[in-house]
């Protein structure tokens, strides 16, 4: 026999047994696609356990994003509102002025003298130019004089008989109001009229 022929025999018998041991490596499971050897109903129950688990990660995963959307909205909400309200404290410290400016006007009784005139008139300018600065702002004043009386936006200091006005009226304002962006940032105080004595209120 030549050297050919032996190593063409030896190469043969190489190959069978490489593929005997691959026959033996590999079972039906694995053929099936089965590596795992699993029964059908182990297969079932892993399923249903994947299914589970990814349903639960599933509604982590939304109420994350409501949670992110929410957190959103609340950023954007209190921005807003600082927006339109982080001047309130600034405000409320120019009203004072606006009022010892107006307290000031009620006091002056002698128009006519020239020199009071000119002060009285300065005053009344300074405090229109407050109230326009204000005013673009968005700060609107409440001066409910003759006006049915609102909760919201006065507060009753007392009462008094009217016969002129109809009960639970404003007779007179004892201090004006202010609103900001649409909130009272202060009511303003007033005097409401009531029934006179022996005259039945018909809204009570």
């Amino acid at each position: 026999m030549s050297d050919n022929e032996n190593r063409e025999q030896g190469m043969d018998a190489r190959e069978e047994e490489s593929l005997q041991a691959d026959n033996e490596s590999v079972s039906p499971e694995e053929e099936l696609g089965n590596p795992e050897g699993l029964t059908l109903d182990e297969a079932l129950r892993r399923l249903a356990e994947a299914e589970d688990l990814a349903g639960r990660q599933r509604d982590e995963v939304l109420r994350a994003r409501a949670d992110v959307q929410n957190m959103q909205r609340r950023t954007e909400q209190a921005v807003e509102k600082a927006h339109k309200f982080g001047q309130e404290k600034l405000i409320g410290e120019l009203l004072v002025v606006i009022d010892n400016l107006e307290r000031a006007l009620e006091a002056v009784r002698d128009r006519d003298n020239e020199a009071v005139k000119a002060l009285y008139d300065g005053v009344e300018l300074t405090l229109k130019s407050f109230l326009d600065a204000l005013g673009r702002f968005n700060v609107v004043q409440i001066d409910p004089q003759g006006e049915p009386f609102d909760p919201q936006q006065h507060e009753a200091m007392t009462t008094q008989e009217s016969a002129e006005l109809e009960p639970n009226s404003i007779v007179a304002v004892m201090q004006k109001g202010y609103s900001l962006n649409g909130r009272v940032i202060r009511p303003a105080r007033v005097i409401v009229s009531r029934a006179p004595s022996g005259k039945i209120d018909e809204n009570v």
